[in-house]
C-alpha cells in the first residue's frame, strides 16, 4: 500500500489534508496525475500546509460553482435513443460516455469520468444515475434509453413499452386465422375404415397356404382323366374282339 495526502475530497476515500492509504496502481494511474494527491512525504506535508488555505479557497469557488449548475442539472431526464430486440435487449450497449455527451447535448458539459456507472445498459428503460460536478456536489439524472422519441416519452409516464409491445404481438397472434382443415365429407367421416381383424388374416393366412395342394390336387386329376379317355378305345376293340 502506498500513502498519499489528498488534495481534494475522493468519496469513500478521506476529505482534503488527510494521509490515506492506497493501492499504488490506484495512486500512480489516477490520484498522482490528476492531481487529487500527493505523495505522502515530509516535504510535500509541509508543501501543503503552506497551500492548504490556497488550495481550500479555490476548492470552495468551485464547490460554489458546482452547486449553481447542481440546481439546474439534478433531475433532468436525458435521451438516448438504441435499436433492440423484442425482449428490450439492446443491439449494443450505453456507456457512461454515451450518457456525459447526452448530458453535454442537454447544455450541461461534464466528463465520463464524472458518471457513476457501474456497469453498461444493455435494456430498455428508465435509469437514475449519479453525476459527480464537484468533489462535494453530487446529483442525480435520469438516463431515459428507448427506441424512438415516442417510446421515451411513454416510458417518462410510466408505461412499459417492452412489455406493451409484448403484449400486443400476443394478441396479433391469438387474431390470427387458424390453418385450414383438409376437406372431409359427413359419408367419408361416418363411414368406418374397413380393418382386417385377426381371424380374417388367419383365414387368409390358410387360403394362401392350401392354393398350391388344391392345384397340383386338381392337375392330377386331370391327367388321370385324360388317360381314361385315351385308354377307352382300346378297352372298346378288346371287348369287341372277344365276343
Amino acid at each position: 500500500m502506498m500513502e498519499v495526502i489528498l488534495l481534494e475530497r475522493i468519496e469513500k476515500l478521506g476529505q482534503m489534508g488527510q494521509v490515506v492509504k492506497v493501492r499504488p496502481g490506484f495512486a500512480r494511474n489516477y490520484l498522482l496525475p490528476q492531481k487529487k494527491a500527493l505523495r505522502a512525504t515530509k516535504e510535500n506535508l509541509a508543501i501543503f500546509e503552506k497551500q492548504r488555505a490556497q488550495l481550500e479557497a479555490a476548492n470552495l469557488v468551485r464547490r460554489g460553482d458546482a452547486e449553481q449548475v447542481a440546481q439546474k442539472l439534478n433531475g433532468i431526464s436525458v435521451m438516448i435513443i438504441r435499436q433492440a430486440g423484442e425482449s428490450g435487449q439492446l443491439y449494443g450497449s450505453v456507456t457512461a460516455r454515451d450518457i456525459a455527451q447526452a448530458v453535454t447535448e442537454a447544455g450541461f458539459t461534464i466528463g465520463k469520468g464524472q458518471v457513476t456507472l457501474d456497469k453498461a445498459i444493455k435494456t430498455l428503460g428508465l435509469y437514475p444515475m449519479r453525476v459527480r460536478l464537484h468533489p462535494e456536489v453530487t446529483i442525480q439524472v435520469t438516463v431515459n434509453v428507448a427506441q424512438s422519441a415516442e417510446e421515451a416519452e411513454m416510458q417518462a409516464k410510466g408505461i412499459d413499452v417492452t412489455k406493451r409491445a409484448l403484449e400486443a404481438q400476443a394478441d396479433d397472434d391469438a387474431a390470427a386465422p387458424a390453418p385450414a382443415a383438409e376437406d372431409v365429407t359427413p359419408e367419408a367421416e361416418a363411414k368406418p375404415k374397413k380393418t382386417k381383424t385377426k381371424a380374417k388374416a388367419a383365414d387368409d393366412e390358410d387360403e394362401a397356404e392350401a392354393k398350391p395342394a388344391k392345384a397340383a390336387k386338381a392337375s392330377k386329376a386331370d391327367k388321370a382323366e385324360k388317360a381314361e379317355k385315351a385308354d377307352k378305345p382300346k378297352r372298346e376293340k378288346k371287348k369287341s374282339a372277344k365276343e
